[in-house]
């Protein structure tokens, strides 16, 4: 997979805890800031298969009455 570089700018403190992290891990500074923004990714991901899930459960009986019993056990 190609890699593109950015640049950011943040605070010492958090360059600082951010290096800190990195190393802790056993990780470049690369492969942490990486790693943070797939489970960054991830977790909005799974944030909204929960909202369908409750969704879905919240009107359950809506799509039972439309579409039937045999429908919605599937």
């Amino acid at each position: 997979m190609a890699k593109t570089q950015l640049n950011v700018r943040v605070d010492e403190t958090t360059a600082e805890t951010a290096r800190q992290r990195a190393v802790q891990r056993g990780l470049s500074m690369n492969r942490y800031i990486e790693e943070l923004v797939r489970k960054d990714a991830g977790e909005v991901g799974q944030t909204f298969v929960e909202a369908a899930a409750d969704f879905m459960k919240q009107y359950e009986h809506v799509f039972t009455e439309e579409f039937g019993e045999e429908r919605t056990a599937r």
